[in-house]
């Protein structure tokens, strides 16, 4: 079957993408307003891009009646964004930050998150995340009415210390990490298990 994304509906284009680009990683993203408003909110067009320098992608979507979403105003207005990945037992309260709030309520507060400062860049950390990427902006893209890519620097990153097998050599648990991902259609996440190995030729 041939889809002409040029010629299809948007909500037809969305699920084609994201029934077929699976698991993806969830992007739980922490922002902070210029007036100083916490914000935070899952994203799972997300991905590592690269690490010299590390970088990270957030895809973020329009709202449908806002425009700009807060996380991606946020960031165009500050630079700045803390990306968390979220293991099987913070799934609820992740989920409960996919609340459309307006942006003057700290969906943080909603969730019952602990937060703790980061240690350079303004907003917070989710404190019981095991893995969190305190970033600044590198570029954004406009790709669409309202749509925005950004690529954010990590300038620090914060492991788990119960997850970390050797500092020195960056070696992390990443099973035990226990982390979860996004696959198809309303609703569906999947968990990090029955991996398999295959040795590079």
């Amino acid at each position: 079957m041939l889809f002409d994304m040029t010629a299809l509906a948007a909500d037809i284009r969305y699920k084609i993408l994201t029934a077929t680009v699976t698991p993806r990683p969830i992007a739980w993203v922490t922002t902070r307003s210029p007036e100083g408003v916490a914000n935070a909110a899952p994203f799972s067009f997300f991905n590592v891009m690269g690490h010299e320098p590390p970088t990270v992608a957030l895809g973020l979507l329009r709202h449908p009646q806002k425009g700009f979403k807060d996380t991606a105003a946020n960031i165009l207005a500050t630079g700045e964004f803390v990306v968390h990945l979220v293991p099987a037992r913070m799934a609820e309260a992740m989920n409960a930050t996919c609340v459309d709030a307006p942006p003057e309520v700290d969906e943080l507060a909603i969730a019952g998150l602990r937060t703790v400062s980061s240690e350079k860049v303004a907003p917070p950390r989710i404190a019981d995340s095991p893995v969190a990427f305190e970033c600044r902006n590198l570029t954004s893209v406009v790709t669409g009415p309202r749509q925005l890519t950004v690529i954010g620097e990590v300038v620090c990153a914060h492991v788990s210390d119960e997850f970390v097998l050797d500092a020195a050599r960056g070696h992390i648990d990443a099973t035990a990490l226990g982390l979860i991902s996004r696959m198809h259609g309303s609703g569906w996440y999947a968990h990090s298990t029955d991996l398999f190995q295959m040795i590079r030729p």
